[in-house]
């Protein structure tokens, strides 16, 4: 279906693409894994036609593909479920299925054959198994609905060949499932697709072969049955990593960093009691839409709060704002780093200093000593182990997921905070880093400071965390022991219906 042959890439001198070689047959599936900054993404644009290679070729169905934009790309029926869904969500599902290019009455006038339209879309969406009208606003559909409408998308230029970009990010358990059962009828309709993930254990399970990039060069291609968790991550990241999770040394105080009761705000959270100690990471498991990362909001100040207390180190933080929750020792590290927790286009050292502003201030002249912030960044930098190559001066929207989300812990750890709430820390990061992250997380607990840790991955949860609080609904429906730690338990806590799917 498609061929990759000794392509190179390089970017100002620095080569991100070696000699990549590899292939897709039809019907194939290729799971394409490895670290952030691997190669992965320049490779997908170099096929979806954002880039050009510096060297090598790609083949197409045995003749040469050299696609100048996304546009040729699309011609050739290659398309691509990203990520961050390139959907417009106050247009109807039809629109968006056919905004590429819709049907036309007459070829040459510009009026839009609407009864076509909605007909063909009617037929996507049930391949799909959505039971949406055609004129339905996307807005109101899920992000797992969303997904398939993408797919749809896909199959109405008649894709042959289909890359999923991190597709289960933002899925629910039984959502992921869904994706994972279109996907195998894509399989069967002779369809390629490529499935880029950091969840190996979805890898190993979906794909014919796995290909392992490692610095811009392929260093492993095999069979999916050749592997196993661990030699998949060893190849990764060039070494043997045999506790994903680090070992944990020190037990949590019995003093109460947090102490939260009765918080309530309607459709929101209900009656939300629990207590955070020093030295302690607690976690918070549930679905989708369970308000996990509303409580978190609300614990920041962000959000209101109809009834209930929130202390911090015994002191009410009742209507206080967040500038205030901030400067008496919290810490929110948001689920959206790019939108919400970094400064995308401002420089490496500008973001990790922004929290600690004030305390560069030179209070006579009203000015930021640029020297002492600089040196403060230099020390905390050191402590979180950001990729030495990347420059103060630096964009931060340059570096890959595991740096960016250790520049927003930097900013958070120069602030000295008591207490951390961390919204998916490891979010679309690779095994790497999130292994870097579970240290320096290790480390906050071990020097006192107390972590509310919320997470979408059971499994991350059971590796990190002293408890779990299961949510749903707004609500609290289980508190986990260690000696109770077990997935099923969770999973049935958070889906509340007797009976898992």
């Amino acid at each position: 279906m498609i061929e990759f042959i000794n392509i190179e890439k390089s970017f100002f001198g620095v080569r991100v693409l070696k000699r990549v070689s590899f292939a897709v047959k039809p019907g194939q599936t290729i799971g394409l894994v490895g670290e952030n900054g691997a190669g992965k993404s320049t490779l997908m644009n170099i096929l979806g036609g954002n880039l050009r290679p510096d060297a090598g070729e790609l083949r197409m169905n045995g003749q040469p593909y050299a696609p100048q934009s996304p546009r040729d790309a699309e011609r050739a029926r290659v398309a691509f479920i990203h990520q961050e869904l390139n959907l417009f969500a106050n247009l109807t599902i039809a629109e968006n299925i056919f905004i590429g290019g819709f049907p036309r009455r007459v070829r040459w006038l510009p009026f839009i054959d609407s009864r076509k339209m909605y007909e063909r879309t009617r037929e996507l969406l049930r391949e799909m198994n959505l039971s949406y009208a055609p004129d339905t606003p996307l807005e109101r559909l899920s992000a797992g609905e969303r997904q398939l409408v993408e797919i749809a998308k896909a199959l109405a230029f008649e894709a042959r060949l289909i890359i999923f970009d991190e597709p289960t990010t933002s899925l629910t358990v039984r959502e992921t499932e869904r994706l994972f059962a279109i996907m195998g009828q894509l399989r069967e309709r002779g369809i390629s697709m490529v499935y880029i993930s950091h969840s190996l254990g979805h890898v190993l399970k979906l794909c014919d072969e796995v290909v392992v990039l490692r610095d811009g060069a392929v260093v492993g291609n095999e069979p999916a049955s050749q592997f196993t968790l661990e030699r998949m991550v060893s190849l990764m990241v060039g070494r043997a990593i045999t506790q994903i999770f680090p070992k944990r040394d020190t037990q949590p105080a019995s003093e109460v960093a947090l102490d939260v009761r009765g918080l309530a705000q309607p459709g929101v959270a209900r009656a939300i009691t629990f207590q955070l100690h020093c030295g302690e990471i607690l976690g918070v498991s549930g679905l989708m839409g369970s308000g996990r990362s509303e409580l978190a909001r609300i614990l920041f100040g962000l959000d209101p709060c109809a009834a209930g207390d929130v202390r911090l180190n015994g002191e009410l933080l009742n209507g206080l704002p967040p500038r205030d929750r901030i400067a008496r020792g919290l810490a929110f590290l948001t689920e959206d780093r790019r939108a919400e927790g970094l400064c995308m286009e401002a420089a490496i050292a500008d973001n990790v200093a922004l929290v600690a502003l004030p305390r560069f201030v030179r209070t006579w002249a009203r000015f930021v000593s640029t020297a002492d912030s600089r040196a403060a960044v230099a020390t905390i930098r050191q402590a979180v182990k950001l990729t030495p190559s990347a420059r103060d001066e630096q964009a931060v929207k340059t570096l890959s997921g595991g740096n960016q989300q250790k520049v927003v812990l930097a900013k958070w750890l120069l602030n000295e905070p008591k207490v951390f709430i961390l919204d998916e820390p490891t979010r679309g990061i690779d095994v790497g880093a999130k292994h870097e992250i579970y240290r320096l997380i290790n480390e906050l607990a071990a020097c006192g400071a107390a972590v509310l840790m919320i997470s979408s991955e059971v499994e991350e949860l059971i590796g990190m965390c002293d408890r779990i609080l299961v949510m749903g609904s707004g609500e609290i429906r289980d508190t986990v022991e260690p000696h109770q730690f077990d997935r099923e338990r969770i999973l049935r806590a958070a889906i509340h219906d007797g009976a898992l799917s």
